[in-house]
């Protein structure tokens, strides 16, 4: 495969990635198991057991495992034919996937913010509109 078209599957294949990842650790359609995870992550008897679990609360550590497995679908190798390109393939997407999720989240921070400022606004004119 061409280079520029492992950089496009790249960037391509890490849209999915994230997408997934960021839907289990942090959307509400998972949030029930997700805190039964939480949950079992502070209080395991083991290491092995808090560990285990802590994987379903952390995008950055959920993301590795949904990478493996999108590398087992697609058999996408990254700059070399044989098992290093699955290995450089997986530390890339796992990147990539991680900045698509941060930037994700810096975008939905944005618009909680402006909610709330647009609220805050609305309580002031609001109250100004009582004094009058």
């Amino acid at each position: 495969m061409a280079l520029t078209t492992q950089i496009i599957w790249l960037f391509l294949l890490a849209i999915p990635i994230a997408c997934v990842a960021w839907t289990v650790t942090h959307e509400e359609v998972f949030r029930e198991p997700r805190e039964y995870c939480a949950k079992r992550c502070h209080q395991g008897k083991t290491i092995i057991e808090r560990k285990f679990f802590y994987l379903f609360t952390c995008e950055y550590c959920f993301s590795h495992y949904v990478t493996i497995l999108f590398l087992a679908l697609t058999g996408f190798k990254l700059l070399l034919d044989d098992w290093r390109g699955y290995i450089i393939a997986g530390f890339s997407l796992v990147w990539v996937a991680n900045m698509y999720m941060s930037l994700y989240g810096l975008l939905r921070q944005g618009i909680v913010v402006e909610k709330a400022e647009a609220a805050v606004l609305k309580n002031q004119l609001e109250e100004a509109e009582e004094k009058k």
